[in-house]
């Protein structure tokens, strides 16, 4: 019975009847601004569509990651490299609310506390399901397995690509940027340097 138990990291991906009834019409008046026909054929529930999309790419606002990791954390005498790396994500730039998106890796090592491996890639999604920065998202990562777990380290390497970069702005494409951040153990170079052979970089 357990297993068919929604889990409220599933629940809040659904949209809001309250929510979508306000944001709906704001989107009408975005549309019209931008001089668009919100009563063409091809318009006409595009704006309802957008505030319930937009409530699933923001869906990380409404939980807690650390709650995810509690879910699942387990007592066990292992003190190696736990590393879960090519976690899929994609997030919104709040600067241009344009979407950014590539791959995070994540190693930590244990202090007698593990958790299951699919909770690590649920931080990865929770965090990035909000308005975002790529620095931000790496660090904030981080700080999650950190505090919660309270390993002997917890090192992040996210490689992204930037659609603020590609559709405006400079326009470059295929360029990718990348971002780490580490804790305890990590502060040691060989250490860090596994961690990186590891994950192919």
């Amino acid at each position: 019975m357990d297993s068919l138990e929604i889990k409220p990291w599933d629940l809040a991906k659904y949209p809001d009847k309250e929510k979508t009834e306000t944001l709906t019409p704001l989107y009408r008046q975005i549309l019209t601004e931008l001089g668009e026909n919100v009563e063409r054929e091809g318009l006409l529930k595009t704006p309802e569509r957008v505030a319930k999309a937009m409530q699933f790419l923001t869906y990380g606002y409404k939980i807690d990651p650390k709650d995810v990791l509690r879910s699942a954390i387990f007592e066990e005498d292992y003190k190696q490299m736990v590393i879960v790396k090519d976690i899929d994500f994609y997030s919104l730039c709040e600067h241009h609310i344009l979407p950014f998106f590539g791959k995070a890796h994540v190693a930590y090592i244990p202090n007698k506390k593990i958790t299951g491996l699919s909770k690590i890639a649920r931080v990865v999604e929770i965090l990035s399901r909000r308005l975002q920065i790529q620095e931000r998202l790496t660090t904030q990562i981080k700080d999650c397995i950190q505090e919660t777990l309270d390993p002997l380290g917890v090192m992040v390497v996210i490689e992204a690509q930037h659609m603020c970069m590609q559709m405006r702005g400079v326009e470059k494409m295929h360029s990718v940027t990348t971002t780490s951040d580490f804790t305890g153990i990590f502060n040691t170079a060989k250490t860090r340097e596994e961690f990186m052979n590891l994950i192919g970089r």
